[in-house]
């Protein structure tokens, strides 16, 4: 059964504005066309005329341009895209600091968790990672090197991005809320020159000392020759013999340019949790994950010259990078923020906003509903200056979608949600503000990419559930795993032959519109029927009652599968427990059918989560079926993870009360 029929077809209708001036009504406008799906089925039949105006619409700079589109002399899964050209993305960040017009405008706002803020224009940014890049070759690190990179949002981490790529080194981005395993198993997988490394930083009015964690790595990393220090105002002082990242980016400027580099080198290998074995190091490329940003950047998000875009995100991250690409390819500045988005109160995104005038705003599905259940807060600031708002990294409801763009935009703004994933750098669905945006879906597949919902056997399917596909290589996809060919493969080509299957569930309507239903190895099949978590998460965060959902599948000896939900209860419920459980599995036996009502029905005062806000399913899943968890690296709030196991435990042993059995 598919929820999203009964959903309004329509949340938002494209504004005269949008139809002249958008970045996509441009584009279409220099490829001579007025009707975007025309215009679309042109990037499909003619992707290098079109990746070719792309280049010249998005002012991507050459040193040498490039003479073939591409070329797949490895086989489909390895083409490689823009061959014989020469650059480095760098450049094109960067080119605003050469223009009058543009040289003093503000390239980066940080604003800290305790409140501080600090500015830098573009004229400004580019003299500081050309010093900084200085400091590195002081350090003896060049090109093809791979440096670890485990530090805050801010100047600072911007500044270390695009300097090391300023040289041709390679940056391996890691999360700030690692521990010692993970950042040993990414940075021994690609043998790690160095590491640049804040020693911490405020959360939630708390210090975290990210240092302990470094040095008890460093001693099982035997590539890397020295660590990068940047100190936290918070924390101790620096000892005598660190490396300064403050003195290092003294260092007078480079007056060379930046290195070098072909379309096919990387830049950046950025590790991705699977479901199973060691993380996965995608490898980004000049040619590749920059122009793709740079093209999202200006069709989905619409960011124009001099617009300003806050989307706090981690630098560990892909949506690090890409959200600092989105506003450095486009000429925009970018707002970061590296606190708790609560902190001191919800107010805090609403505050952002409203002080530096962003045009546009990023958050996840979590967030929304976080900001959402704390209305008289959330909604405490003039956010008169937004222009459009991004969601992206899980599926989301489309009551929390109204919510954002009724409340958070006053009705007025776009709400464009997206969906990639580290392996393809940017978007595969998104929407474009020349049609109309369905609540909670997609309006469009990426410009370029041959997007399709397909079957076990590759056979397009509409109006049914299936796996999110691609069906041709495309520009911005992974130039395979760092030193791992046969699991690239085995990842995404080895299911449909020379057909990329990324993982998603997905659903595409009669009318082209597309909506996401969670992970395939999320999938719940309940008696040969399959549903997908966002189906039944969707329709209980209709209820008032309910904070936060996860749908999970547990093996089922008479129907092979069946449903267990865990359920955040709203702020401020003091209902009986059996009865929230009843009424939340009576709930999804009839709007889903009888065949899909909950086996049990679990009350969590939270859920797992990812530091990006992400629910953790797969961790959900294992601790009910008492399998092990995996890379848990990601998790940020381990206290989520304790009750998890309590509350399974205490199930298992007896019906507690705050479960329902069926």
């Amino acid at each position: 059964m598919n929820t999203m029929t009964a959903v309004p077809q329509t949340a938002w209708q494209p504004r005269p504005d949008d139809l002249q001036h958008s970045g996509v009504a441009q584009l279409m406008r220099r490829l001579g066309f007025d009707d975007y799906d025309r215009f679309y089925q042109y990037s499909i039949d003619n992707p290098e005329a079109y990746w070719r105006e792309v280049n010249r619409f998005c002012q991507f700079v050459w040193s040498r341009p490039f003479d073939q589109y591409k070329v797949a002399d490895r086989g489909l899964p390895f083409t490689r895209w823009f061959s014989g050209g020469e650059l480095n993305w760098v450049d094109s960040a960067l080119q605003w600091a050469h223009d009058p017009a543009s040289a003093q405008r503000l390239a980066i706002v940080a604003e800290r968790e305790t409140g501080a803020v600090e500015q830098v224009t573009y004229a400004e940014l580019e003299r500081r990672v050309r010093s900084f890049a200085a400091g590195l070759r002081q350090q003896g690190i060049g090109r093809g090197d791979r440096v670890g990179l485990l530090m805050e949002n801010g100047i600072e981490a911007n500044v270390t991005v695009l300097a090391l790529s300023y040289i041709g080194a390679i940056v391996v981005p890691l999360f700030s809320g690692f521990g010692v395993d993970a950042i040993v198993a990414r940075l021994l997988s690609c043998e790690a020159r160095a590491i640049i490394a804040t020693t911490g930083f405020s959360r939630r009015s708390n210090f975290v000392d990210v240092r302990a964690a470094i040095e008890g790595a460093r001693t099982q990393l035997p590539t890397v020759a020295s660590i990068i220090w940047k100190a936290s105002p918070e924390g101790a002082p620096l000892q005598p013999d660190d490396l300064d990242w403050y003195a290092l980016a003294a260092q007078p400027a480079l007056t060379t340019p930046a290195e070098r580099m072909s379309a096919h080198d990387p830049f950046m290998v950025i590790y991705t949790s699977g479901t199973t074995g060691k993380p996965k190091g995608p490898v980004h490329t000049h040619g590749g994950f920059p122009l793709k940003i740079a093209h999202d950047a200006a069709v989905h998000f619409d960011i124009r010259a001099g617009d300003v875009l806050c989307w706090p995100a981690d630098m560990g991250w892909i949506a690090g990078s890409l959200v600092s690409a989105s506003a450095f390819m486009r000429g925009a500045t970018l707002v970061t923020y590296d606190g708790a988005p609560d902190y001191p109160d919800w107010s805090r995104m609403a505050g952002l906003i409203e002080r530096h005038r962003v045009t546009h705003y990023g958050c996840s599905p979590t967030l929304i509903r976080g900001l959402a259940a704390h209305p008289d807060d959330a909604l405490r600031g003039d956010m008169a200056s937004l222009r459009l708002m991004i969601t992206a990294g899980e599926s989301i409801d489309p009551e929390h979608f109204n919510w954002l763009q009724s409340h958070f935009g006053d009705g007025h703004c776009p709400i464009i949600n997206y969906t990639g994933g580290t392996e393809v750098s940017g978007g595969i669905l998104s929407s474009v503000v020349v049609k109309p945006i369905p609540p909670g879906g997609f309006n469009t597949p990426s410009p370029s990419l041959a997007v399709d919902v397909v079957d076990a056997s590759g056979r397009s399917l509409t109006n049914e559930i299936g796996e999110l596909a691609i069906r041709a290589p495309f520009v911005g996809m992974t130039q395979s795993f760092w030193q791992d060919d046969a699991r690239y493969l085995d990842t995404y080509w080895s299911t449909v032959p020379d057909m990329w299957l990324h993982g998603d569930l997905a659903i595409r309507n009669e009318d082209g519109t597309f909506f996401i239903l969670g992970r395939s190895d999320d999938t719940i099949k309940v008696a040969g029927k399959r549903l997908g978590p966002a189906e039944v998460e969707e329709i209980l965060l209709e209820l008032d009652e309910v904070a936060e959902v996860a749908a999970v599948g547990a093996q089922d000896s008479v129907k092979g599968q069946k449903l267990i939900v865990f359920v955040v209860p709203a702020a401020g419920w003091s209902g009986q427990p059996q009865g929230l459980c009843n009424a939340i599995a009576n709930r999804v036996a009839t709007r889903l059918g009888k065949p899909f009502r909950p086996a049990e029905v679990f009350l969590m005062a939270q859920l797992p989560k990812t530091r990006s806000g992400k629910v953790m399913r797969r961790v959900i899943r294992n601790a009910y079926a008492g399998l092990p968890y995996g890379d848990m690296s990601a998790l940020d709030n381990p206290a989520a993870l304790a009750e998890l196991q309590s509350v399974v435990q205490t199930a298992h042993v007896n019906d507690a009360p705050q479960t329902t059995r069926n």
